[in-house]
């Protein structure tokens, strides 16, 4: 069976405050700190992916078409049946647009059945915790297995372990890279809707497809017909009733290729379920090599999929949680690990390189708010890093330019003129807040870079 991950790990519960950090006391709005990629509408009641904006060109492709449909050639049709049952030609696909339109939000604005992210990794199995949870990434994830074997039905499955989610994803979960989370019984991300078909929406997406196809076959069928209609009204050939109605030419053309798409994608979806399959299993494991241990037969499948009860989200986005608490400052060999550090290495991690000048800064500020009434005496060496380092944390280009390195000498002397005038007007910290300030903007303005000083 699949361990269920603990309580106290999920984004929602009690978390860790990391030595009294006053961040976890702050109370938020679940999808205000969402660490997905989706957006979110009406304080969280709705659910889009992040390109949610194709949803209006869906619509607009779906009403259009219907628009120019009901005033250019249904309208037509009220007057050709008694008692004005013409009119229900109009309706029929007004109807059909409405659901789709219907089916369409309901599918993107949504839960597709995300699974809520861990804080921090599962243990290892035969692991002995020191009572402290972890709450971000650690070397224990990297003795966790990547994969665990499950039984269904009598089958052994593989569930995989998510990095970014820390957990082990239940049978038929996947990672969508587009919205960042993991999805239960993940199909496919629709680029359309923009939003991830899982195990929450699936059945809402097959039927906006349905309705589509639908809406294409009544409105191309209808359009030959009001054709037909002209030519034995006026006796002629049907190149020329077709020149009378360039809107049922325009529709005739427009319908048989959406025809193609949505027919082709209902009848896939089709045999998917009849065969108890996602997309994304579909074209990667390929079933029909082995056994699919979630076959249930025909009827069972179309049953499983329309007549059960849509599953309950497992997040609550409307809810109040804790704000993830600030980690402390790691205490290294006697000497305090300043977060300004960490934050450096959290920028080479994510591929940006860190600017000398905003480390320093925030270090003077921790500086002035621990020390306010204490006179500093200033040294310049542990502020600024020596001439032979290049520095790991210090990314600089080489300057090859003559010019710039004299200009590194004549602010070089600057500086030291500048410390000594100020010296007996103000603390150690102002002085190397200002000479700092000054360095940047010189650097700023001549392109010279600080680690050359």
């Amino acid at each position: 069976m699949l361990e269920l991950q603990p309580s106290d790990r999920r984004p929602g519960a009690p978390s860790y405050s990391g030595g009294g950090g006053v961040g976890g006391d702050e109370l938020i709005r679940t999808y205000k700190g969402w660490k997905g990629n989706n957006v979110f509408f009406c304080g969280g009641r709705l659910v889009f992916g992040p390109d949610a904006r194709s949803i209006l060109i869906t619509i607009f492709l779906i009403t259009a078409p219907v628009t120019i449909f009901c005033v250019f050639v249904a309208r037509k049709f009220i007057d050709d049946f008694p008692h004005h049952r013409g009119v229900s030609v109009l309706a029929v696909a007004v109807g059909l647009n409405l659901l789709a339109l219907i089916f369409l939000l309901v599918t993107s604005g949504r839960d597709p059945g995300i699974i809520p992210r861990n804080l921090y990794p599962p243990e290892p199995e035969g692991f002995e915790t020191s009572g402290e949870p972890r709450l971000t990434h650690t070397p224990t994830q990297s003795r966790l297995p990547r994969t665990k074997d499950m039984i269904v039905n009598g089958i052994t499955v593989k569930i995989k372990y998510c990095d970014t989610c820390m957990l082990y994803r239940p049978p038929r979960a996947s990672h969508c890279s587009i919205c960042n989370n993991c999805v239960e019984k993940f199909d496919h991300h629709c680029p359309w809707l923009g939003q991830c078909i899982g195990l929450r929406n699936y059945r809402f997406y097959f039927m906006f497809i349905l309705c589509s196809a639908l809406l294409c076959i009544y409105v191309h069928v209808f359009c030959w017909i009001y054709v037909k209609r002209i030519m034995d009204g006026e006796k002629i050939s049907i190149w020329k009733s077709l020149i009378k109605t360039p809107a049922s030419i325009a529709l005739i053309i427009y319908t048989f290729i959406c025809v193609w798409f949505v027919g082709g994608l209902t009848g896939f979806h089709v045999y998917l379920i009849s065969t108890n399959q996602s997309t994304y299993e579909n074209f990667r494991y390929r079933y029909d090599r082995h056994e699919n241990p979630f076959n249930r037969g025909i009827c069972g499948n179309f049953l499983e999929v329309f007549c059960t009860s849509v599953a309950s989200s497992k997040n609550s986005f409307r809810a109040k949680v804790s704000k993830e608490p600030v980690i402390p400052p790691r205490i290294v060999s006697g000497a305090m690990s300043s977060p300004s550090l960490q934050k450096v290495s959290q920028d080479i991690e994510m591929g940006r390189k860190p600017v000398w000048h905003e480390t320093v800064d925030e270090e003077l500020g921790d500086m002035d708010m621990d020390n306010k009434d204490i006179e500093t005496s200033v040294d310049l060496s542990r502020m600024l890093p020596p001439e032979e380092t290049e520095g790991r944390g210090i990314m600089h280009s080489r300057e090859s330019s003559r010019g710039r390195r004299g200009s590194s000498w004549e602010l070089s002397g600057r500086v030291n003129e500048d410390l000594r005038t100020r010296g007996d007007e103000s603390s150690g910290v102002d002085a190397s807040r200002d000479l700092i300030s000054d360095a940047a903007t010189y650097r700023s303005r001549t392109g010279t870079g600080i680690g050359r000083l």
